[in-house]
């Protein structure tokens, strides 16, 4: 049977510390023993591709800025 296991505030706080700031991604918490051992976090950066940018600038009546190179 796992045993309980118990979240005191320094491991509450590292757990907050870790998913505060976070846009996308995971954070993960490993336990052994009924013991959190590790935090392991996760970050996705997403980026929008040109043509989005295009689309989302003109439905907001924005000038669309292009980079055209010679």
């Amino acid at each position: 049977m796992a045993k309980p296991l118990e979240v005191d505030t320094i491991w509450s706080q590292r757990i907050l510390n870790s998913v505060n700031g976070l846009e996308y991604g995971t954070v993960q918490i490993v336990v052994h023993d009924g013991r959190i051992v590790q935090i392991e976090r996760t970050e996705r950066k997403r980026f929008e591709s040109e043509a989005a940018l295009r689309d989302r600038d003109s439905s907001d009546g924005k000038p669309q800025q292009r980079n055209h190179r010679s």
